[in-house]
Formats: structure tokens, C-alpha cells, sequence
């Protein structure tokens, strides 16, 4: 799969990149795209919801009238979940909501997001994205030279780039990540990914099976 490789100025650079087939021309997973976006919203869960339970509530425990006679049920305890301010039945405990993936399948799940991005040509490829200081306005005006401005996009570098990160940081709408830290739900959460050349190469690597 050939693709025009642009400058930072949003100029065609008179050269063509290859993305491998194997990444982003295979026929899409749904259920390991599920799967993986599946896990990685579980792993933001924080897991600390608590309700007190019926042996946690602060009340008297004497009870509140006689077993018989009053016409009414029995009851023994404030505490019971029946009235205002007893516990709570089978409340929220404090857990972890995170599961396991085979790594294989979320190589799958990331192939087949990269592949769909693919097919529906959201994606592009830049020589490179280098600022020599921290500049949300010189970000800005990259990312509306390649005809992004007002719309979601990722770009993702081959290493870590402080000056480029920073400029990101206060840019609505678009957000730098490495391919270390490249997702299946950040990729169908971009909109448009804007790949730079080196990057191309480390997520092939990282994701092509030997």
C-alpha cells in the first residue's frame, strides 16, 4: 500500500511511503477491536466504589418493639436495608475491574484498527514533525496545513519528543502519543493519524509476527 508523504508544511514531499499489508490492509477483527477497547476502558476504572452493608452501619441495635402483638412485621435492628439509612444489600466493593488479553489478539485488535483507519483513509504520513521549542501556535499551524484544524487527530512518533509533546498539551482536538503508546481505542478514537516516517517502521515491528 503506497501512500504520498507530506512535510509539515501540508506540501506533498515528492515521495511515496509502503505500509505493509499485513498491517494495514488485513480484514478488521470487530470482536478483538471489542475486546481491547473493552479492556483498556477497564483498566481506567478506578475501583473504589463502597456502600455501607447491613454490619457496617452505625445505628442502635436494640430493637424496636415487641415480637408479637403490634400487628405489624418483625424487626430487630435499624440496620436492616428496609429502612432509611440501613445498609445497602450487595453494595459496591472496592475491585479491580481489569482482565486478561493474549498479547496475539491485541496485536490483532491493533492491526485491524490500524486497517480500518486505512480503508477509510484517515491517515497520513509525514516526513517528520520537529519544533525546536514549545509553541501550541506552531503546533496549530501544522496540524491546519495538512487540512486537520476544528477536527480530531493523533500524531504518533517513533520516540519521544518533549518540544512537540508540550506544544500537543494545550491543543484542543489533537494529542501526541509514541508507538509505545499507541492503543487500538487511541487509534479509532483519533479521527485522522498522522504518522511520521520512523513510526511507520516501529509499529510494523511491533506488530508483524515473526
Amino acid at each position: 500500500m503506497k501512500v504520498n508523504i507530506v512535510t509539515q508544511e501540508g506540501k506533498d514531499s515528492g515521495r511515496k511511503a509502503t505500509l505493509s499489508k499485513d498491517v494495514y490492509g488485513i480484514t478488521p477483527s470487530d470482536h478483538a477491536m471489542y475486546l481491547d477497547v473493552k479492556q483498556y476502558l477497564a483498566n481506567q476504572r478506578q475501583g473504589t466504589s463502597k456502600a455501607k452493608e447491613r454490619g457496617e452501619i452505625a445505628r442502635t441495635t436494640k430493637k424496636l418493639h415487641k415480637q408479637k402483638g403490634t400487628g405489624g412485621a418483625r424487626h430487630g435492628s435499624m440496620r436492616s436495608p428496609l429502612f432509611r439509612g440501613g445498609g445497602t444489600i450487595f453494595g459496591p466493593r472496592p475491585r479491580s475491574y481489569s482482565f486478561k488479553l493474549n498479547k496475539k489478539l491485541k496485536m490483532l485488535a491493533r492491526r485491524s484498527a490500524l486497517s480500518t483507519m486505512a480503508a477509510d483513509s484517515h491517515i497520513i504520513v509525514m516526513d517528520k514533525f520537529n519544533m525546536d521549542a514549545p509553541n501550541t501556535q506552531g503546533y496549530g499551524q501544522v496540524i491546519s496545513a495538512l487540512g486537520l484544524k476544528g477536527k480530531k487527530s493523533m500524531v504518533v512518533l517513533a520516540d519521544q519528543d518533549k518540544a512537540v509533546y508540550l506544544s500537543s498539551r494545550n491543543f484542543e482536538g489533537s494529542k501526541v502519543v509514541t508507538v509505545s503508546e499507541l492503543s487500538t481505542y487511541a487509534i479509532l478514537n483519533a479521527g485522522t493519524l498522522i504518522l511520521t516516517e520512523g513510526a511507520i517502521d516501529k509499529i510494523e515491528n511491533t506488530l508483524i509476527t515473526k
